[in-house]
């Protein structure tokens, strides 16, 4: 646990214009059952700040408080330009929240509603600046486990930040007096499916998350639809079919949709085996990719075809008729 927050108690609900801390509030940006966040600025470096506190509802869940505590040691050791920055005020907690530097802008699911038709080279930039996210957690051993539209944030230059690091698994921790839950963390849409029969997440989760959210930018909608948390045996897992993006987007080339399928496998063992890897293969076919999906001669070049055809019939008649 973050012990700089242990055993502070439950911030009021504040409203704008009131003082914490050092911080003025300015509105209330987010509010649910789990959490509130508001928009604030501290007063010393006028520096605007997102102030997260856990909601009244979760001051009797053990495991809720140990996750949001944890939240902050976590924000504290990652430095990557794509991962929402901690904010260190010159003041001490006075109340149980978490202090992170504001980033002006939008999540990526109002991204996608303000642009529906993005251009491929478009996704592949916002995926690539994801997975760098990603990539700073699992450098460190940790895995998001929460990827989702409304976790990573779109600035006005198209500069990407993840957000919200509560269902975080930190190598090290799984077997802490918490435990592990039976059920994913995340957002059940975006969750791999080996998370659904009780696996803990792992890196390649993380993976299977963008390949989903790469999908759904590309075509508007999910590879697995809601299939993916009915999951509750092997056999429902081999049954899960992936449905072809460019059957949804036709201009797609073929061998992007490969690399997010590959990406998005409902078995892990067939993702990429390096997060990097995916991400080279967004912009460049495999190698072997040409030669293993090459077109029939018939459909290259026909007339070549036909005249292969008509000398093979030929050379079959001549010998025909040597033989007679």
């Amino acid at each position: 646990m973050c012990y700089e927050l242990a055993g502070l108690p439950f911030a009021p609900e504040l409203q704008p214009g009131q003082r914490l801390d050092g911080y003025r509030i300015l509105r209330q940006i987010h509010a649910s059952s789990r959490s509130h966040a508001y928009l604030a600025v501290d007063e010393e470096t006028e520096i605007r700040v997102v102030l997260k506190m856990p909601s009244l509802e979760q001051r009797h869940d053990p495991v809720y408080l140990e996750q949001f505590s944890t939240e902050q040691w976590i924000a504290r050791r990652i430095s990557s330009a794509h991962v929402a920055r901690p904010f260190q005020s010159s003041q001490r907690p006075s109340f149980l929240y978490q202090a992170t530097e504001f980033v002006e802008g939008c999540t990526l699911r109002q991204w996608m509603l303000d642009n529906p038709a993005p251009t491929l080279d478009t996704v592949r930039d916002l995926v690539e600046q994801i997975g760098k996210g990603l990539r700073a957690f699992h450098r460190l051993e940790m895995v998001h486990q929460d990827l989702k539209l409304e976790n990573v944030l779109v600035d006005p230059h198209g500069t990407v930040t993840l957000i919200d690091f509560g269902a975080t698994r930190v190598a090290g921790l799984e077997d802490s007096e918490i435990g592990e839950q039976a059920v994913p963390r995340g957002a059940a849409l975006y969750s791999a499916p080996e998370t659904f029969l009780g696996e803990p997440g792992s890196w390649l989760s993380d993976q299977f998350s963008l390949g989903v959210i790469t999908y759904q930018l590309l075509t508007g909608q999910l590879p697995y639809g809601a299939e993916v948390p009915k999951i509750h045996s092997r056999n429902q897992l081999r049954g899960l079919n992936y449905r072809p993006a460019r059957h949804l987007r036709e201009n797609l080339p073929a061998w992007v949709d490969d690399a997010i399928e590959k990406a998005a496998h409902p078995q892990a063992h067939r993702r990429y085996p390096a997060l990097s890897e995916y991400l080279y293969k967004l912009r460049h076919p495999s190698v072997d990719w040409h030669k293993r999906h090459r077109p029939p001669l018939m459909e290259r070049n026909p007339v070549a075809f036909w005249q292969g055809v008509s000398a093979l019939l030929l050379l079959a008649l001549l010998a025909a008729l040597g033989l007679g």
